[in-house]
């Protein structure tokens, strides 16, 4: 009976009554997305609002990629597996002067839309999409965030 009693104390004692959400990114990425106004705001005013960029595009350098992501644990019944909450991306480019020219926010149901092909081509980079192209480096750092499987980059 005694072992019983531990037991379930213990149990009730790990047990949390908030839910835990791990955040990454930008907070609150979606509002301070709405404060930047094409043609108006510059590069400085983006950066004291927004911090640096998450990653930069590797096709231009004047794409600047924010990205905001929520999970949470789930139910007990689904094996403490992780619930996406938010996954968004801010994909901003500004002109040789620093001003604000393209703005567009996804949430996680926009990139729904994308989908990404498994087939490799020779294709010239210019005929793909300005969104396609900032995916595709998005993908590549979330798929390796050290940058092991790119080889010796910062060696």
């Amino acid at each position: 009976m005694k072992i019983l009693l531990i037991i379930l104390t213990i149990f009730i004692t790990s047990c949390k009554l908030n839910k835990i959400v791990n955040h990454h990114g930008v907070h609150d990425l979606e509002n301070k997305s709405q404060k930047l106004s094409i043609n108006q705001t510059n590069i400085n005013e983006i950066r004291k609002l927004l911090g640096p960029s998450s990653t930069k595009s590797y096709f231009d350098n004047d794409i600047l990629i924010y990205l905001e992501r929520k999970t949470s644990n789930s139910k007990l019944s689904k094996l403490g597996k992780k619930k996406l909450i938010a996954n968004n991306v801010l994909l901003l480019k500004v002109n040789d002067r620093g001003v604000l020219i393209y703005k567009e926010f996804l949430n996680k149901e926009d990139l729904k839309k994308y989908k990404f092909s498994e087939r490799e081509s020779n294709s010239t980079l210019d005929q793909q999409s300005f969104i396609y192209k900032a995916l595709s480096g998005i993908r590549t750092k979330i798929d390796d965030p050290l940058g092991k499987k790119r080889g010796s980059l910062g060696k």
